[in-house]
């Protein structure tokens, strides 16, 4: 098979990942609001995954609703009746109200019918990361059992002052108990960096744009930023290959190429992006601490051809680091997946506050469809990864909804408690040509969002 049938491949995968996803978000927002509706006899006239502009994919009426699929993926809608939304149905809107439409309802009834579906979102966050936990489990690896460190992948690193060997301890004071929050808490630094180096302990000042310049490595490399720093160790090899057969057997560790170096993982990359394919090389292994010389030849693919540990599992039998796995009970998981909810909720504000600030560069990671697909596993479906996704997307969909744009759940939450507080209502034409502002906004902000995406609008 082909490298680009593979890529091809892989794209698709993610694709389906993505378009599943957004699909079971999509439905169960609207359903929030098509459920507290018919909770307050307003009339629903259709329930739509996906949009229908001249024409949809399926549609079949039921009752007074008619539920159906569009043919362009940019969300869902839910039509009430007597409600402004993006059907702009202003000939419906010109007619007396009706006792089940959703303007003849009080305030409170519709602030709760607006909230419905990012009410749903939340609820499903907690549920999915609660069934994460049950399942799967809660996975940790220990930041200060790192025996090695961490590699930095980008040389904005070096430039910061970071070595491959650090452990990052805390950000701007708080204390990282996982490894996998580093990168997330580095993402929304403000001030500082507590690492260990050598068993010393010393703080690195960070730069108000550390997570634009990220950004920017993110569009231009596949490589992770970060990684646990890990020995080149051989855990596998075929008795068919030129390696064994040249003496190189499992459980050796590479300690250098051609007197270069490659005790880690890191060096042993660095080294071999030099080497042409099929070229010799000369090889120093340490086995039951004995350093023996291998002279052999890279492979065609350019490979020495042997398979190293990639599992925590695996690192945490070698003494890497340490790995746990915890498992919840039904009881257990609900306050636990509140809890993770709570967590990641918190991150994703920290980086819009980020994003709204100009000087952090935040900005130029805004992403459309191709960022969102980006994040599923296209080496094969991983289902663990897919409902993790899937629940920070839902938080990030009920999170973005209360904003207070009018066209969105929040913008309507808006006016109608400024309706409550101050006892008058918003007239028809106002949120009309608000809810005219409202979806030119969200235009303007999905145009930049995939252009940023596709061209590098952001740079």
């Amino acid at each position: 098979m082909s490298l680009l049938v593979i890529e091809w491949s892989s794209v698709g995968l993610k694709a389906a990942q993505l378009l599943l996803s957004l699909s079971i978000l999509v439905i169960l927002h609207e359903f929030g609001h098509f459920i507290t509706a018919k909770w307050f006899k307003c009339r629903v006239e259709k329930f739509y995954l996906f949009f229908d502009p001249w024409f949809s994919i399926f549609k079949k009426k039921v009752g007074d609703t008619e539920y159906g699929v569009g043919w362009l993926p940019l969300g869902g809608y839910v039509k009430i009746s007597g409600m402004v939304d993006e059907s702009m149905d202003k000939e419906q809107m010109k007619l007396p109200a009706q006792p089940w439409e959703f303007r003849s309802k009080p305030a409170w009834q519709r602030l709760i019918i607006m909230i419905g579906g990012v009410t749903v979102n939340i609820l499903l966050a907690f549920i999915i990361y609660a069934m994460i936990l049950m399942v799967w489990g809660e996975k940790n690896i220990k930041a200060d059992s790192l025996k090695y460190g961490i590699s930095f992948n980008d040389p904005i690193f070096k430039e910061l002052g970071f070595k491959n060997g650090d452990k990052i301890l805390a950000v701007d004071g708080k204390h990282i108990d996982d490894y996998t929050d580093v990168l997330k808490k580095l993402l929304v630094v403000d001030s500082n960096v507590t690492i260990e180096r050598e068993g010393k302990q010393m703080q690195l000042a960070m730069p108000v744009d550390l997570i634009g310049k990220l950004v920017e490595k993110r569009k231009k490399s596949d490589k992770p930023i970060i990684s646990p720093r890990v020995p080149v160790i051989v855990l596998d090899i075929y008795d068919t290959s030129i390696a064994y057969k040249n003496g190189l057997r499992k459980g050796d560790l590479i300690v250098s190429i051609d007197s270069v170096n490659t005790q880690f993982r890191d060096q042993f990359d660095a080294a071999m992006e030099q080497r042409k394919k099929g070229a010799a090389i000369s090889l120093i292994v340490n086995r039951n601490n004995n350093n023996i010389t291998i002279a052999t030849t890279l492979q065609e693919d350019g490979i020495v051809g042997f398979g190293a540990p990639n599992l925590p599992e695996q690192y945490d039998s070698l003494g890497i680091y340490k790995y746990t796995e915890k498992k919840y009970g039904f009881f257990a998981a609900i306050p636990a997946g509140i809890k993770r909810a709570g967590s990641e909720l918190s991150f994703y504000i920290d980086q819009f506050k980020k994003i709204l600030s100009p000087k952090t560069g935040a900005y130029k990671g805004i992403g459309g469809f191709k960022a969102m697909g980006s994040v599923f596993s296209g080496n094969g479906w991983d289902w663990e990864h897919f409902w993790t996704i899937t629940a920070f997307f839902s938080i990030v969909l009920a999170f973005m909804n209360l904003l207070p744009i009018p066209a969105l759940d929040g913008g309507h939450v808006l006016f109608t408690l400024i309706e409550m507080i101050t006892g008058r209502k918003p007239s028809e034409k106002f949120l009309e040509y608000a809810q005219v502002v409202g979806m030119f906004i969200l235009l303007a902000l999905m145009l930049y969002a995939n252009g940023n995406d596709w061209f590098g609008w952001g740079k």
